[in-house]
């Protein structure tokens, strides 16, 4: 008795939003998370305190929204390329399951939709949104140019700071930059150890980073910008009156860049992912103490 061959029952337009939902990494909101929390530290230094819900949710969705666009542009810029990365080679450009043009209209759509958003705060915001935008889409392409494409990343990762202050406060404070500062530095760690993650296929494949610029000091580097990053939210806190709990909180940010530094001493892929990964709860804590503080200032 023979049987018949099993027919897979998915329907073709539920088979392409699962193509598209890989494409902007819908399935790994890492990339959300570290790029939501210096929106959030700086919305809430900028409103002292809890800021418009409004506002709020602009820069929630925005962040996620324009996450997920950088991330069809960035697969368009490396489809030649992503196939000879170990990491990479199953993203749905490399593969053939979506198609640049797809990638470049998911880009687009995206983008349009955060754009309309922000097309609700003022207009000062709204200018700003344009050099998000332009951030977001040179970035990809970098990598072919420049071993420190994580500081152009950081840049548009940044950005949300300043568009933060410009939404409530109609004015980029010293504050403001001191705390967008601090974010670029963030973004050079933890990308790097992202970047250690695929250092050998990168070399093989003509793609530089600063994991490969650093070499054998990559650990002393991510060490001194580690200690950077801590001085500078240091300073914030001490710009906008942050109390005890934001101190504490930066304590315990630095305990767990101690514990990043164990997970990349033998540079081993998985465990620099990890350290890559712990950098969300880096984020997490500094808003908890951002947010502690201005509870205390209230109550106080």
């Amino acid at each position: 008795m023979t049987t018949s061959p099993q027919v897979d029952a998915t329907p073709p337009w539920r088979t392409r939003i699962g193509h598209y939902w890989r494409l902007v990494r819908a399935d790994r909101p890492i990339g959300i998370y570290l790029l939501l929390w210096p929106a959030l530290w700086a919305l809430w230094i900028a409103a002292e305190g809890i800021p418009p819900w409004w506002t709020l949710l602009v820069f929630v969705l925005g962040t996620a929204l324009m996450r997920s666009a950088g991330c069809a542009i960035n697969d368009f810029a490396d489809r030649e390329l992503d196939g000879h990365v170990e990491r990479t080679a199953q993203r749905p450009l490399a593969t053939g399951a979506v198609t640049p043009r797809e990638a470049l209209l998911v880009f687009a759509t995206l983008s349009l939709v955060a754009f309309a958003l922000v097309l609700t705060l003022n207009r000062m915001t709204i200018a700003h949104s344009f050099v998000a935008l332009a951030l977001a889409a040179v970035y990809p392409f970098t990598k072919r140019y420049t071993h420190m494409p994580q500081l152009v990343l950081g840049v548009a990762f940044g950005w949300a700071v300043p568009m933060a202050f410009t939404a409530l406060q109609e004015q980029i404070p010293t504050v403001a930059w001191v705390l967008f500062a601090a974010t670029v530095v963030w973004a050079l760690i933890y990308d790097t150890m992202y970047a250690m993650v695929d250092r050998d296929d990168d070399i093989r494949v003509g793609i530089k980073s600063t994991a490969i610029l650093f070499g054998r000091y990559d650990r002393a580097v991510i060490a001194l910008l580690q200690l950077l990053m801590l001085l500078l939210l240091w300073r914030v806190g001490g710009m906008a009156g942050l109390g005890a709990p934001y101190v504490a909180a930066l304590v315990a940010a630095a305990v767990l860049f101690g514990y990043q530094q164990w997970l990349i001493r033998e540079r081993e892929r998985a465990a620099c992912f990890r350290a890559f990964l712990n950098n969300h709860y880096v984020g997490m804590i500094v808003f908890a103490g951002v947010f502690a503080a201005y509870l205390v200032n209230v109550a106080a």
